[in-house]
């Protein structure tokens, strides 16, 4: 039986006002919670934390994918900004930070945080990535050595794989169909699946119950962050494959974080393979799994202060 094209496009009209309609609704729970600064293709948001006295180097956060800087926020940012200047930063494409330009690739979206590190007038900073933030974090380094005092990223996504993790293989669509899914199907999906998504991306440890507001969880329920999700899961092997070959040019101290229990990211792979093939680098294994900012604030902060003091 042929459905008419009439009913047919209204029905793609109304899920595409259903999902404009969440994607507000979302954006009222979480507003932005910082400043904006414009670079060259983004105006990204940024929240500058800074206590009375600082004691030490600043900080700054980037998150990982399907992420924004309320991970970082929820539950460890504040014990480091105690003492130190921490910035925290919704990498291009995501929270808050918008795009002026073309998606950025890892190498691409590392200059736009270099050019942000440089209007903030950060004396060289300790990057903390976490996730696919430590792949950007990991192009800093080795294109903008000279702005950083070192790398200190928790469970980082720095090897080439075939296939992403399990959690994120609906975010594998071809091009031309993620601006169609992205306004019609991809809302009602992550609505009905969040929840699921975040258990698996915690595993084994449990999800805050706040985790969907005080943590950004549910900024995950947009369109544009579908959008920008189906881009890096689609560009990741690639750009790793350019990533990797240059890990030994790396010149700033590294240090990775790991929780053994990760069920994102292989610890081995990423993790320990990685420290090996960069000069100086450390790498330290505690229990959890992939959302260590947040599950294990504690001896995440211990594990930063203590790489912060070397």
């Amino acid at each position: 039986m042929l459905i008419p094209l009439g009913i047919v496009g209204i029905a793609i009209a109304a899920l595409a006002g259903w999902s404009a309609y969440v994607g507000r609704k979302v954006e009222e729970a979480v507003p932005p919670d910082g400043s904006f600064a414009d670079v060259a293709g983004a105006r990204l948001h940024f929240l500058d934390m800074r206590p009375e006295n600082e004691k030490g180097p600043p900080i700054v956060m980037l998150h990982g994918l399907m992420g924004q800087m309320r991970n970082f926020s929820h539950s460890l940012a504040g014990r480091l900004a105690m003492d130190h200047r921490v910035i925290l930063i919704d990498r291009p494409g995501w929270g808050y930070s918008k795009l002026t330009g073309p998606r950025a690739g890892v190498a691409e979206q590392a200059a736009m945080i270099a050019a942000l590190i440089g209007q903030l007038g950060l004396e060289k900073p300790l990057l903390v990535g976490h996730s696919m933030g430590g792949a950007v974090s990991l192009a800093l380094a080795l294109d903008h050595p000279e702005l950083v005092r070192g790398l200190a990223l928790i469970a980082p996504y720095t090897q080439p794989v075939d296939q992403p993790p399990d959690v994120f293989k609906g975010l594998v669509v071809p091009r031309g169909l993620r601006g169609p899914l992205a306004w019609t199907i991809a809302v009602p999906i992550a609505m009905r699946t969040g929840k699921l998504r975040s258990t698996q991306a915690f595993a084994p440890d449990s999800v805050p119950s706040d985790f969907g507001t005080r943590g950004g969880g549910v900024l995950t329920v947009r369109p544009t962050s579908f959008l920008q999700g189906t881009f890096e899961i689609g560009i990741g092997k690639t750009e790793m494959e350019r990533l990797t070959p240059r890990y030994g040019e790396i010149k700033v101290p590294v240090a990775i974080l790991y929780g053994r229990q990760d069920a994102l990211l292989d610890p081995a792979l990423h993790g320990t393979k990685t420290a090996e093939a960069i000069p100086g680098g450390t790498i330290e294994m505690i229990y959890g799994g992939h959302m260590l900012p947040v599950a294990h604030a504690a001896e995440t902060e211990a594990w930063l202060r203590k790489v912060l003091a070397a």
